[in-house]
């Protein structure tokens, strides 16, 4: 699998990432048995938030299924999300300075380890304010407590609101991004198109804002049709035409269908990781054989088109 040298960081890492969304249900041995696949593929970063599963729920799954030796935890990256605050029946968002320390505590905690390597904010805070962000970030930083900070689906406007504040650098961002979910990739093909959708932009150009301030795009969602729509692959009532031509590209470059949905991502100059939501190894280990597979423009661009987007 290929590996990454995270710019504005100190981490080289894969370009895969598991994350562990959906473990709150799986037996301790079952989340060995996928972190150990993981690593044996090569994935070394591991994607957690404080909502998922319940109040910290995967994380404290992950750290009682997980014994990490001290070399084990050195060899891995950890990374949590802070600021969706979950309700009885709904939830709202919280970067309050007394809220970021506590969910990271409590992560700190759950996941039974003394420090994180990578805190991104999750999901924009309309009632943010940036000051309160950079005095918890300088605490934890000074403490130890969190290495590298980023956020998740943010705009370029609102990442540079809150490089008003704070001083370390926002060195990543999670946004959705698969084959078929593929705005923050298109709208760039259409630009100027009136009467094409495509061409809207829907994300103030994160892509190219990114690129320009080397902040690392981490693609979550990667196999999804749409907004947890469900699967495209293998999903031949909507997408026939793209599952033919991604199981003749796996054929020639023998990985499978999953593996080139992963290596569309990671083709891009960009230089993506990939954030998985599965809980089978075999996915991890097939994601992981596509992050190796270098598709030639003709097969990136043939890829795009099956799946319905333009290219004028």
């Amino acid at each position: 699998m290929k590996t990454l040298e995270l710019p504005q960081t100190d981490l080289t890492a894969a370009d895969v990432v598991v994350g562990l969304m959906r473990i709150n249900d799986m037996s301790d041995e079952d989340i060995r048995s996928l972190y150990a696949a993981s690593r044996d593929a090569g994935v070394t970063m591991f994607d957690h938030a404080a909502v998922y599963g319940g109040w910290h729920g995967c994380e404290e799954r992950f750290g009682g299924a997980v014994t990490l030796s001290a070399a084990e935890r050195a060899e891995i990256q950890l990374q949590t999300k802070v600021g969706i605050r979950p309700t009885a029946d709904s939830a709202y968002f919280d970067f309050s300075y007394e809220h970021i320390l506590s969910s990271v505590e409590e992560s700190l905690e759950a996941l039974r380890t003394d420090y994180i390597d990578v805190l991104l904010l999750h999901r924009p805070d309309a009632l943010v304010e940036p000051d309160e962000v950079a005095k918890a970030f300088d605490e934890l930083h000074a403490a130890g407590k969190v290495h590298h900070f980023g956020v998740s689906n943010h705009t370029p406007g609102q990442v540079e609101l809150l490089k008003k504040s704070v001083r370390q650098p926002l060195a990543f961002n999670q946004v959705q991004l698969s084959i078929t979910h593929a705005n923050v990739i298109t709208q760039g093909l259409t630009a100027n198109m009136a009467a094409v959708d495509q061409s809207v932009d829907r994300d103030n150009d994160i892509l190219n804002y990114s690129r320009l301030n080397d902040v690392t795009l981490q693609a979550w969602s990667p196999f999804q049709k749409g907004f947890f729509d469900g699967v495209f692959l293998g999903d031949r009532e909507q997408y026939a035409d793209l599952n033919d031509v991604l199981e003749e590209v796996a054929s020639a470059h023998g990985v499978t269908p999953t593996g080139i949905a992963v290596a569309w991502i990671t083709r891009h100059p960009a230089h993506f990781q990939v954030v998985l939501g599965t809980t089978n190894p075999q996915r991890v280990r097939d994601s992981a054989a596509g992050s190796d597979v270098e598709l030639s423009r003709e097969e990136w661009y043939r890829i795009l088109e099956a799946a319905g987007h333009l290219v004028p």
